[in-house]
Protein backbone atom coordinates (compact mmCIF):
# COMPACT_ATOMS: atom_id res chain seq x y z
CA UNK A 1 0.00 0.00 0.00
CA UNK A 2 1.22 3.76 -0.96
CA UNK A 3 0.07 6.52 1.13
CA UNK A 4 0.33 10.08 1.17
CA UNK A 5 0.27 11.91 3.83
CA UNK A 6 -0.66 15.19 4.46
CA UNK A 7 -1.93 18.03 6.80
CA UNK A 8 -3.11 21.70 7.71
CA UNK A 9 -1.08 22.18 11.05
CA UNK A 10 1.98 21.61 9.27
CA UNK A 11 4.90 19.79 8.47
CA UNK A 12 6.19 20.22 11.78
CA UNK A 13 2.71 18.55 14.03
CA UNK A 14 2.89 15.75 15.79
CA UNK A 15 -0.32 14.78 14.90
CA UNK A 16 1.08 14.31 11.58
CA UNK A 17 4.25 12.58 12.76
CA UNK A 18 1.94 9.81 14.88
CA UNK A 19 0.12 9.10 12.06
CA UNK A 20 2.97 8.55 9.70
CA UNK A 21 4.46 5.85 12.02
CA UNK A 22 1.71 4.05 12.67
CA UNK A 23 0.58 3.85 8.85
CA UNK A 24 4.28 2.84 8.30
CA UNK A 25 3.35 -0.36 9.65
CA UNK A 26 0.68 -0.82 7.02
CA UNK A 27 2.97 0.42 3.73
CA UNK A 28 4.86 2.78 1.84
CA UNK A 29 4.52 6.69 3.37
CA UNK A 30 5.31 9.51 1.94
CA UNK A 31 4.48 12.55 3.72
CA UNK A 32 3.87 16.32 1.91
CA UNK A 33 2.88 18.88 3.97
CA UNK A 34 2.64 22.72 4.13
CA UNK A 35 5.66 24.51 6.28
CA UNK A 36 3.50 26.53 8.87
CA UNK A 37 0.01 26.51 10.22
CA UNK A 38 -2.58 26.54 7.44
CA UNK A 39 -5.97 25.69 9.47
CA UNK A 40 -9.14 26.57 8.49
CA UNK A 41 -8.20 27.21 4.79
CA UNK A 42 -10.48 25.20 3.38
CA UNK A 43 -10.46 24.16 -0.83
CA UNK A 44 -8.16 27.26 -1.12
CA UNK A 45 -4.97 26.42 -3.38
CA UNK A 46 -2.05 28.87 -4.71
CA UNK A 47 -2.41 30.38 -8.10
CA UNK A 48 0.15 32.54 -9.80
CA UNK A 49 2.97 32.36 -7.83
CA UNK A 50 5.49 28.85 -7.53
CA UNK A 51 5.99 26.57 -4.89
CA UNK A 52 8.72 25.74 -2.49
CA UNK A 53 9.75 22.39 -1.32
CA UNK A 54 11.81 21.50 1.06
CA UNK A 55 13.00 18.17 2.49
CA UNK A 56 12.57 17.78 6.20
CA UNK A 57 13.79 15.75 8.69
CA UNK A 58 11.89 13.78 11.36
CA UNK A 59 12.51 12.83 14.59
CA UNK A 60 13.00 8.93 13.96
CA UNK A 61 15.43 10.31 10.81
CA UNK A 62 13.34 9.85 8.38
CA UNK A 63 12.11 12.59 5.64
CA UNK A 64 9.18 14.78 4.15
CA UNK A 65 8.77 17.83 2.03
CA UNK A 66 7.55 21.28 3.35
CA UNK A 67 5.26 22.97 0.54
CA UNK A 68 4.54 27.26 1.41
CA UNK A 69 1.44 26.15 0.03
CA UNK A 70 -2.01 25.00 1.34
CA UNK A 71 -2.99 21.51 2.07
CA UNK A 72 -4.97 21.03 -0.89
CA UNK A 73 -1.63 22.16 -3.12
CA UNK A 74 0.17 19.66 -1.26
CA UNK A 75 -2.02 16.43 -2.70
CA UNK A 76 -1.70 18.00 -6.27
CA UNK A 77 1.72 17.68 -6.20
CA UNK A 78 1.84 14.08 -4.85
CA UNK A 79 -0.57 13.44 -7.52
CA UNK A 80 0.86 15.58 -10.24
CA UNK A 81 4.30 13.34 -10.74
CA UNK A 82 5.97 14.52 -7.72
CA UNK A 83 6.68 11.30 -6.30
CA UNK A 84 7.73 8.20 -8.41
CA UNK A 85 4.14 6.47 -7.72
CA UNK A 86 0.44 7.36 -7.39
CA UNK A 87 -0.65 7.14 -3.81
CA UNK A 88 -3.48 4.56 -3.46
CA UNK A 89 -4.67 6.09 0.22
CA UNK A 90 -4.64 10.23 1.01
CA UNK A 91 -4.73 10.20 4.42
CA UNK A 92 -5.01 13.75 6.09
CA UNK A 93 -4.20 14.55 9.98
CA UNK A 94 -3.64 14.08 12.83
CA UNK A 95 -5.48 17.22 13.06
CA UNK A 96 -5.19 19.13 16.55
CA UNK A 97 -8.55 19.79 17.14
CA UNK A 98 -11.71 18.12 16.22
CA UNK A 99 -13.69 18.90 12.39
CA UNK A 100 -17.32 17.76 13.26
CA UNK A 101 -20.83 18.60 11.65
CA UNK A 102 -20.23 22.53 9.38
CA UNK A 103 -16.76 23.07 10.47
CA UNK A 104 -15.92 20.52 7.91
CA UNK A 105 -16.59 23.51 5.41
CA UNK A 106 -13.46 25.91 7.07
CA UNK A 107 -11.73 22.75 7.59
CA UNK A 108 -7.65 22.65 5.41
CA UNK A 109 -7.51 18.95 6.89
CA UNK A 110 -10.89 17.33 5.19
CA UNK A 111 -10.14 19.55 2.19
CA UNK A 112 -6.73 17.36 1.43
CA UNK A 113 -9.32 14.82 1.70
CA UNK A 114 -11.55 15.83 -0.32
CA UNK A 115 -8.52 16.39 -3.08
CA UNK A 116 -7.67 12.79 -2.91
CA UNK A 117 -11.02 12.29 -3.19
CA UNK A 118 -11.70 13.99 -6.55
CA UNK A 119 -8.59 12.40 -7.83
CA UNK A 120 -10.19 9.08 -7.59
CA UNK A 121 -8.20 8.22 -4.92
CA UNK A 122 -9.53 7.17 -1.07
CA UNK A 123 -8.88 9.41 1.54
CA UNK A 124 -9.70 9.52 5.62
CA UNK A 125 -9.56 12.80 7.36
CA UNK A 126 -8.67 12.27 10.79
CA UNK A 127 -9.35 14.81 13.93
CA UNK A 128 -8.58 14.83 17.80
CA UNK A 129 -10.00 16.86 20.38
CA UNK A 130 -8.15 19.32 22.12
CA UNK A 131 -6.66 19.36 25.18
CA UNK A 132 -8.33 21.71 27.36
CA UNK A 133 -11.18 22.85 24.73
CA UNK A 134 -11.50 25.23 21.55
CA UNK A 135 -9.74 28.23 22.46
CA UNK A 136 -6.36 26.50 23.52
CA UNK A 137 -4.44 26.34 19.78
CA UNK A 138 -1.63 25.14 18.95
CA UNK A 139 0.69 21.72 20.00
CA UNK A 140 -0.33 22.89 24.34
CA UNK A 141 -1.53 20.30 26.01
CA UNK A 142 -0.99 16.63 25.92
CA UNK A 143 -2.41 14.68 22.57
CA UNK A 144 -3.13 11.16 23.28
CA UNK A 145 -2.86 10.22 19.21
CA UNK A 146 -1.46 6.31 19.59
CA UNK A 147 -5.23 4.71 19.84
CA UNK A 148 -6.36 6.92 16.84
CA UNK A 149 -3.33 6.97 14.58
CA UNK A 150 -3.51 3.06 14.57
CA UNK A 151 -7.18 2.97 14.57
CA UNK A 152 -6.70 5.24 11.14
CA UNK A 153 -3.73 2.76 9.73
CA UNK A 154 -5.83 -0.60 10.27
CA UNK A 155 -9.14 1.53 8.58
CA UNK A 156 -7.28 2.42 5.76
CA UNK A 157 -6.38 -1.46 4.79
CA UNK A 158 -9.84 -2.05 5.62
CA UNK A 159 -11.45 0.40 3.08
CA UNK A 160 -8.62 -0.82 0.09
CA UNK A 161 -9.83 -4.35 0.97
CA UNK A 162 -12.89 -3.48 0.66
CA UNK A 163 -13.29 -0.28 -1.42
CA UNK A 164 -15.98 2.27 -0.68
CA UNK A 165 -19.48 2.28 -2.86
CA UNK A 166 -18.59 5.87 -4.93
CA UNK A 167 -16.50 8.58 -4.32
CA UNK A 168 -16.41 8.77 -0.26
CA UNK A 169 -14.04 10.09 2.23
CA UNK A 170 -14.03 8.72 5.90
CA UNK A 171 -13.65 11.94 8.21
CA UNK A 172 -12.18 10.90 11.83
CA UNK A 173 -13.04 12.32 15.17
CA UNK A 174 -11.62 10.76 18.33
CA UNK A 175 -11.66 11.98 21.69
CA UNK A 176 -8.44 13.20 23.57
CA UNK A 177 -8.09 9.91 25.61
CA UNK A 178 -5.98 7.05 26.16
CA UNK A 179 -7.03 3.68 24.98
CA UNK A 180 -9.05 2.63 28.15
CA UNK A 181 -10.83 5.63 27.97
CA UNK A 182 -12.36 5.38 25.05
CA UNK A 183 -15.48 3.55 24.36
CA UNK A 184 -15.45 2.23 21.13
CA UNK A 185 -16.23 3.45 17.09
CA UNK A 186 -19.51 4.55 15.84
CA UNK A 187 -20.05 5.12 12.58
CA UNK A 188 -21.98 8.93 12.24
CA UNK A 189 -23.28 11.42 10.48
CA UNK A 190 -22.33 15.31 10.83
CA UNK A 191 -23.89 16.92 13.27
CA UNK A 192 -25.14 20.27 13.40
CA UNK A 193 -22.49 23.47 14.85
CA UNK A 194 -24.16 26.02 16.83
CA UNK A 195 -21.14 29.15 16.63
CA UNK A 196 -21.17 31.65 19.10
CA UNK A 197 -18.80 34.86 17.10
CA UNK A 198 -19.03 38.03 17.50
CA UNK A 199 -17.53 40.96 16.22
CA UNK A 200 -15.84 43.07 18.87
CA UNK A 201 -13.57 46.31 18.01
CA UNK A 202 -9.96 46.06 19.46
CA UNK A 203 -8.70 49.88 18.34
CA UNK A 204 -7.39 51.14 15.48
CA UNK A 205 -3.63 51.82 14.48
CA UNK A 206 -4.09 55.78 14.67
CA UNK A 207 -4.12 55.81 10.43
CA UNK A 208 -7.83 55.11 10.25
CA UNK A 209 -8.06 51.45 10.13
CA UNK A 210 -9.84 49.36 12.79
CA UNK A 211 -8.73 46.46 13.89
CA UNK A 212 -11.60 43.57 14.56
CA UNK A 213 -12.03 40.19 16.44
CA UNK A 214 -15.16 38.28 15.00
CA UNK A 215 -13.48 33.78 16.24
CA UNK A 216 -12.47 32.78 19.61
CA UNK A 217 -15.98 32.24 21.07
CA UNK A 218 -16.37 28.31 22.07
CA UNK A 219 -19.07 27.18 19.89
CA UNK A 220 -22.15 24.69 20.89
CA UNK A 221 -23.85 22.27 18.69
CA UNK A 222 -27.61 20.49 18.78
CA UNK A 223 -27.41 17.21 20.86
CA UNK A 224 -29.11 14.40 18.78
CA UNK A 225 -27.94 11.16 18.77
CA UNK A 226 -26.31 8.99 15.49
CA UNK A 227 -23.81 12.66 15.29
CA UNK A 228 -20.74 13.31 15.50
CA UNK A 229 -20.82 15.28 18.08
CA UNK A 230 -22.95 12.99 20.25
CA UNK A 231 -20.08 9.97 19.63
CA UNK A 232 -17.62 12.18 20.77
CA UNK A 233 -19.71 13.38 23.99
CA UNK A 234 -19.95 9.65 24.46
CA UNK A 235 -16.22 9.03 24.41
CA UNK A 236 -16.30 7.14 21.08
CA UNK A 237 -14.21 7.47 17.95
CA UNK A 238 -16.25 8.82 15.20
CA UNK A 239 -16.23 7.92 11.35
CA UNK A 240 -18.56 10.01 9.10
CA UNK A 241 -18.82 8.95 5.53
CA UNK A 242 -18.37 12.22 3.27
CA UNK A 243 -18.96 12.70 -0.81
CA UNK A 244 -18.95 15.68 -3.13
CA UNK A 245 -22.51 15.57 -3.84
CA UNK A 246 -23.28 19.31 -3.95
CA UNK A 247 -26.12 19.82 -6.36
CA UNK A 248 -29.86 20.11 -4.87
CA UNK A 249 -32.06 18.05 -7.39
CA UNK A 250 -35.60 18.98 -5.94
CA UNK A 251 -34.10 22.70 -6.39
CA UNK A 252 -33.27 21.97 -9.63
CA UNK A 253 -37.23 20.93 -10.48
CA UNK A 254 -37.87 24.26 -8.48
CA UNK A 255 -36.05 26.43 -10.59
CA UNK A 256 -36.89 24.91 -14.02
CA UNK A 257 -40.69 25.76 -13.47
CA UNK A 258 -39.72 29.57 -13.10
CA UNK A 259 -39.14 29.25 -16.99
CA UNK A 260 -35.54 30.66 -16.96
CA UNK A 261 -35.68 31.47 -21.42
CA UNK A 262 -38.40 33.89 -19.91
CA UNK A 263 -35.76 35.90 -18.22
CA UNK A 264 -33.39 36.59 -21.13
CA UNK A 265 -33.36 39.96 -22.80
CA UNK A 266 -35.28 38.24 -26.17
CA UNK A 267 -37.68 36.66 -23.66
CA UNK A 268 -39.11 40.01 -22.19
CA UNK A 269 -42.90 40.65 -22.95
CA UNK A 270 -42.96 44.55 -23.12
CA UNK A 271 -45.94 45.82 -21.36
Amino acid sequence: MKILVTNDDGITSPGLFAVKQALEQCGQVAVIAPDKNRSAIGRGITIGESLNVEEVRFPDGSSGYSVDGTPVDCVRLASLGFLNWVPDIVVSGINLGPNLGDDITYSGTVAAAFEGLMLGTPAIAVSIERPGGWKVLGNEGVFHFDTVAKFTARLAEKILDNPLPGPVLLNINSPNLQSGGIKGAAVTRLGKRIYRDQLVEEGGDGNGRKRYQIYGDDPSYHEEEGTDFHALAERRISVTPIHFALTNLAGMELIRDLGLDSLLEHGRRVV
